[in-house]
């Protein structure tokens, strides 16, 4: 397929990219395979060249730095976290593992939405915790087969919008970008 590149711009195919979509939910990483970087629009923001919905991207670069470790930047804000191989699999384990990092995504995704929600509705969720666990298969290919979590809300069992949250937690756009292959009961705990 031949792409035409806008003036002004510039290819861009070595960098990682994590794509949010403005409807809240995430576009399939398979779509996510060439993208356009006008020097002259918003920085570490991209528009997805081949895309039908002209959605938002958000820049996402990561360094490899040597010995299993990698520093991933995010474009808007700046900010780093670092990843390093779990012991398990050959690493040093001394940050997040790139597999930790989707746990993570998963509990700040169903946190946040849910926080969006409690918003709405003029309720207050500050102490909520998630507890995300990683299950790892035991056979080959390496990969994710769990993700079990409990949300703990500080909010009474008969709270009238408790469906509402819990439905908001369970259509988390990470929670409907993965795979029907991962297992990932959620369990909410009201202890308010």
């Amino acid at each position: 397929m031949a792409s035409v590149i806008p003036s002004g711009a510039r290819d861009i195919t070595y960098e990682v990219w994590i794509t949010l979509v403005s409807s809240a939910q995430l576009v399939s990483l398979c779509e996510i395979l060439h993208f356009v970087q006008d020097d002259n629009a918003n920085p570490g923001v991209a528009q997805h060249k081949c895309a039908p919905h002209n959605c938002c991207m958000v820049n996402v670069f990561i360094k490899y730095t040597g010995d299993l470790h990698c520093d991933a930047t995010h474009g808007p804000s700046k900010s780093k976290i670092a990843t390093d191989a779990p012991t398990d699999n050959k690493g040093k384990g001394e940050a997040f593992s790139p597999t930790d990092l989707v746990a993570t995504a998963l509990g700040t995704c169903m946190s946040t939405i849910m926080g969006m929600k409690a918003q709405e509705l003029s309720v207050d969720l500050k102490g909520m915790t998630v507890d995300v666990k990683k299950e790892m298969s035991k056979d080959a290919p390496r990969r994710i087969v769990g993700l079990p979590s409990e949300v703990h809300i500080p909010l009474p069992a008969n709270s009238p919008h408790r469906e509402a949250l819990e439905q908001a937690a369970l259509n988390c756009p990470v929670h409907k970008s993965l795979p029907k292959e991962i297992n990932r009961p959620t369990k909410f705990l009201w202890e308010g």
